[in-house]
C-alpha cells in the first residue's frame, strides 16, 4: 500500500483519501457569497432587518467570505435552520420560519444557478496522479449528494472518483459516523484512509473516526481554520507519493 507524505509528515499503508468538495477540491468562493447574499436578500425582503446579520452569520462581509462560516462549512439543512432561527425571532412560529428559510434558499439557487464551481487549479492532476497509484478516492462534503454528483459529472471525475458522498438527511460533519460509512462504502479501512478537507469539522470527524490522517488545506493560508490537522497544505500537489 502507498506511503503518503505531505511536508514532513508520512502516513503509511494509505489504501484511501476521502476529499472535501467546497474549499478543497472546488473553488466554491464566489457561489457562496452569491448564494448567501441572495438569501439574506429575499427574506430581508419580507422580514426587515434580518438580512444584515444573517449575512453575519453566514460568514458573509462585504465580499469577502469566512472559509469558516456557515455558508462554507454547513450542511443545507443546517443553514435552513440557522436561517429560520433569525426569521423565528420576529414571531413567526418554527415550520412556518423553515418553510420561508427552504423557499429561500431554493429561489437563491435557482436565481444563481446551480452549476459547480471551477476546480482548485491542480486539482484534477492530483486526482488522476493518486488515483494511477491505485488509491481509492471518495468525496466526503457537507453538500447534498445531488451536488456532489453534479460536481464529479460536471468535471468529469467519474474515472478518478469512486465514492460520491453529501449530507442529505441525518447526520453532518463532524459526525465521525460519516467517515465510517464512507470508508465501508469504499470497503477499506479508517486506519488506512486520510481525510483532506478545508475546516475544522472535516479534521474532528476523522479523528473521532480514527483516521489514518487528516490534512488540512488552507488555499488562503488562515491554518486556523483546520486545527486538529495532522498537516496543513497551501496546494493539493503537495500530496505526495513516497513509495508503493
Amino acid at each position: 500500500m502507498p506511503t503518503i507524505k505531505c511536508k514532513n509528515i508520512i502516513f503509511p499503508n494509505i489504501q484511501a483519501i476521502l476529499f472535501d468538495k467546497n474549499g478543497t477540491l472546488e473553488d466554491s468562493e464566489v457561489y457562496l457569497r452569491s448564494l448567501g447574499q441572495k438569501v439574506a436578500r429575499l427574506i430581508d425582503a419580507q422580514f426587515p432587518g434580518i438580512g444584515e446579520p444573517l449575512l453575519m452569520a453566514f460568514g458573509i462581509n462585504s465580499n469577502s467570505l469566512d472559509p469558516a462560516g456557515l455558508i462554507s462549512v454547513a450542511s443545507r439543512r443546517e443553514t435552513e435552520v440557522a436561517a429560520a432561527a433569525y426569521i423565528a425571532e420576529t414571531g413567526k412560529g418554527w415550520f412556518e420560519s423553515l418553510k420561508i428559510a427552504r423557499q429561500a434558499l431554493d429561489e437563491a439557487e435557482k436565481y444563481i444557478g446551480i452549476a459547480p464551481a471551477p476546480l482548485f487549479v491542480g486539482s484534477l492532476e492530483v486526482l488522476q496522479y493518486l488515483w494511477k497509484a491505485g488509491l481509492k478516492l471518495g468525496i466526503l462534503s457537507a453538500a447534498t449528494t445531488n451536488e456532489v454528483q453534479s460536481f464529479v459529472a460536471h468535471h468529469q471525475l467519474g474515472a478518478y472518483i469512486q465514492l460520491e458522498m453529501g449530507v442529505d438527511e441525518g447526520p453532518s460533519k463532524p459526525d465521525p459516523i460519516l467517515f465510517l460509512q464512507a470508508c465501508q462504502a469504499l470497503e477499506v479501512e479508517p486506519s488506512a484512509t486520510l481525510m483532506v478537507g478545508d475546516s475544522v469539522g472535516d479534521m474532528q470527524m476523522a479523528r473521532h473516526a480514527k483516521a489514518a490522517g487528516c490534512v488540512g488545506i488552507t488555499w488562503v493560508s488562515k491554518s486556523d481554520h483546520v486545527q486538529g490537522a495532522d498537516v496543513v497544505i497551501n496546494q493539493l500537489n503537495e500530496i505526495q507519493i513516497v513509495e508503493g
